[in-house]
């Protein structure tokens, strides 16, 4: 799908949405089984339907069938992204912290950047503790790009 951050890659089965891949990604960062074609997949539809409402400032939250495939760690740090409110931001260490890891922040920027679904389990949201952008599968633009989408945003919604 077209997307202001480029060519996003939908990938859905039937237990949910598995994959939202950026247009350059590493075939590596991702480990996807075989895949087909389905343009009217009802999970594609709808999650395409909704990143479209979050680019255009209409959706700050979204509702989809997830399906994420990794390590029972990688888990459980992609379940804490889920937990970053819209429009907030948090770091690698806050995420260790938060999942009872707090020594595993390196681990923890390691399963952030294998986030299979991007934007929808918001691996953006997480930032350095100092502050900065860091490392982002999409690149730092596009990080910078759907951090300042979501601040505008919720300031329309917050006025």
């Amino acid at each position: 799908m077209p997307s202001p951050v480029g060519t996003l890659t939908l990938v859905a089965n039937e237990r949910g949405l598995a994959a939202v891949l950026w247009e350059d990604d590493d075939p590596q960062r991702v480990r996807l089984g075989p895949l087909q074609e389905n343009a009217a997949h009802p999970v594609l539809m709808e999650a395409e339907r909704q990143l479209q409402q979050y680019f255009n400032g209409e959706r700050g939250r979204f509702d989809l069938p997830l399906d994420f495939t990794g390590t029972e760690f990688q888990k459980q740090v992609w379940a804490a992204l889920l937990t970053i409110p819209f429009g907030e931001t948090r770091s690698y260490a806050q995420i260790a912290e938060q999942i009872r890891s707090p020594k595993a922040v390196r681990a923890v920027g390691a399963a952030n950047g294998r986030n299979p679904i991007s934007i929808i389990a918001p691996c953006h949201r997480v930032i350095g503790s100092n502050g900065k952008l860091t490392g982002f599968a999409g690149g730092v633009e596009a990080k910078a790009f759907l951090l300042k989408l979501e601040a505008r945003d919720l300031a329309l919604h917050l006025s």
